[in-house]
């Protein structure tokens, strides 16, 4: 018999966009991967992140499309389109990745086909409809509290009905075979005009979205917030999304109250502020599309006041109850740790939450002679039993597939140990400098016994009090506190909806940890953080705090 010919490798092409709301702001990512010669849409993605940047999105979006053409064929050349000229530029090395949010993010997508079967261009915005209708879905959905539907997407029919109905000589080139692309209507994005785009990259939270009657599915699903994309049948029902609340918008100040999620514009009723994407809601939304149905004008938000409608700076005009005063740092501390609760007694989830799992460094010579050493000091490296330890929680996160990218502070002792777990994991080190141990001042390398000798009035004002510093200028708990609580937040905004690694201290991840419960600086003093030690805090959209793990060491038994 002779020998069967090799099956040709499939072409595919991936259309991927991302969006936030505020960059960083409530954010999603589409991605569609197509047959290059028909134009036809083979799988569509999409999934809302909670609060990101634009262009952590974007890329989302790019790792999703990738991922979606490699269930259809790991074997396949793909080709690229994306209106972000950042991410088109990287990924083709013409640009150097500086962000630290960026390079992670980079390495996990060049490694999903192997180097030369991906190729990249950018398009402009307006021939990017599909994917960018994907996107804002999925942040319209997380808006409402809801997951991205797959059964209930209509972005392939809306992109397909405003590429029919752009007007001669508004065409901007093709988003696919055969298709002409409209100009993207007012309202959706700033353009980057081949330059990185400033900010977010979604329309606003009222643009009108067809319901679709669907017809036959072609292709299997690939797995939650993923589905095969051929289906015939659409019927346009304007309906609105009256009333959802921007929950999970807390801290960007863009109040979406009372503007419409699927099709009816908010008329008038946008919080004197911003509705979803930054575009006031003055009566229409971006695309002229009239409420023939029922208005989200002026509704409150589905009885659910307090929950994550954001105030700063826009306080909710005509829906009574809604409107939540800005927040200091120590009151969204405690309000967050009030919000934590058993599953269905919070409030709706609004996605994967951003999921640290903090470890602490594995030991140096100090650590067993209990000395203090923080960023202040000598900055030791670990000893032979730190490294082991390292290659032991490497080994543990391995077997657990969870990590998607590792943060170290920039001491010796954290960066050896966090590049010990991210070779093991195929992952690159970000540095954070908030994540730093406390400067203990003249305190570093003595003991706490050789301090009370030596400062004896000085040590008993630091117990007595976070404010007080160590000996010689170091930091207090207090000032550390500030500075983890930005850290977390400037985090949580880089990596929602992921699980990172954070490779730190003792006293910045009994700092994670108290913050999240809302505990009292003296809580400091009642906690035990082993060397090699993993703890685990989630962060919600809606401002949620939920500690999951603290000092687990079982991965060094």
């Amino acid at each position: 018999m002779a020998d069967q010919a090799p099956r040709p490798a499939r072409e595919f092409v991936v259309e991927a966009d991302g969006g936030s709301r505020g960059n960083p702001g409530p954010a999603g990512y589409g991605a569609v991967v197509l047959d290059p010669v028909t134009g036809e849409a083979l799988v569509e993605a999409a999934e809302y992140l909670g609060v990101v940047t634009n262009n952590v999105a974007e890329y989302r979006g790019l790792l999703a499309g990738l991922r979606a053409a490699a269930e259809l064929d790991p074997d396949a050349t793909v080709h690229v389109r994306m209106d972000s000229k950042l991410v088109v530029e990287q990924m083709s090395g013409r640009w150097k990745i500086k962000h630290p949010d960026m390079k992670p993010l980079a390495a996990e997508a060049a490694r999903v086909f192997p180097p030369g079967r991906v190729t990249y261009e950018w398009i402009p915005r307006a021939s990017n409809k599909h994917a960018d209708r994907l996107a804002n879905e999925a942040m319209d959905a997380g808006a409402r509290g809801e997951a991205w539907s797959p059964s209930d997407s209509t972005a392939e029919l809306d992109a397909a009905a405003a590429d029919r109905a752009a007007p001669a000589g508004r065409t901007a080139g093709s988003r696919r075979t055969g298709a002409a692309s409209a100009v993207a209507p007012a309202g959706t994005e700033g353009g980057d005009g081949g330059e990185p785009a400033p900010d977010g990259g979604g329309a606003a939270a009222g643009e009108p979205l067809a319901r679709a009657g669907r017809g036959r599915v072609d292709a299997a699903s690939l797995g939650a917030g993923t589905r095969a994309a051929t289906s015939t049948g659409a019927s346009a029902i304007g309906t609105s999304g009256a009333g959802a609340p921007a929950t999970g918008a807390s801290g960007t100040g863009a109040s979406a109250i009372g503007t419409s999620g699927a099709g009816a514009p908010a008329t008038g009723t946008s919080a004197t502020g911003t509705s979803g994407a930054g575009a006031p809601a003055t009566g229409t939304s971006g695309t002229g599309a009239s409420a023939t149905g029922t208005s989200g004008a002026g509704a409150p938000a589905t009885g659910a006041p307090g929950t994550g409608a954001s105030a700063t700076g826009a306080p909710a005009t005509g829906a009574p109850g809604l409107g939540v005063a800005a927040e200091t740092s120590g009151e969204a501390d405690v309000r967050a740790a009030k919000v934590v609760a058993s599953p269905g007694w919070g409030p709706p989830d609004m996605g994967a939450p951003a999921t640290f799992v903090l470890l602490r460094h594995g030991e140096t010579p100090l650590t067993p002679q209990k000395r203090f050493s923080g960023s202040g000091g000598s900055d030791p490296s670990l000893s032979p039993v730190g490294r082991e330890q390292a290659e032991r929680v490497a080994a543990s996160l391995a077997r657990r597939g969870t990590i998607e990218a590792v943060v170290a502070s920039p001491l010796a002792r954290t960066r050896e140990t966090a590049g010990i777990v991210a070779a093991r994991l195929g992952l690159e080190v970000a540095i954070e400098e908030g994540l730093r141990e406390t400067d203990f001042g003249a305190w570093e390398g003595l003991t706490f016994g050789e301090v009370r000798e030596r400062h004896p009035a000085d040590l008993d004002a630091w117990l007595a009090s976070p404010d007080a510093e160590p000996t010689g200028g170091g930091e207090s708990f207090a000032a550390t506190g500030t500075r983890i609580a930005a850290t977390r937040d400037r985090l949580v905004a880089a990596y929602a909806g992921r699980t990172v690694l954070l490779v730190s201290h003792v006293t910045p991840i009994k700092t994670f940890v108290r913050l999240a419960l809302g505990a009292p600086p003296e809580s400091l003093f009642r906690m035990e953080l082993s060397a090699a030690s993993l703890s685990a805090v989630a962060y919600y959209a809606d401002g949620g705090a939920s500690v999951r793990l603290f000092n687990e060491t079982s991965h060094l038994r």
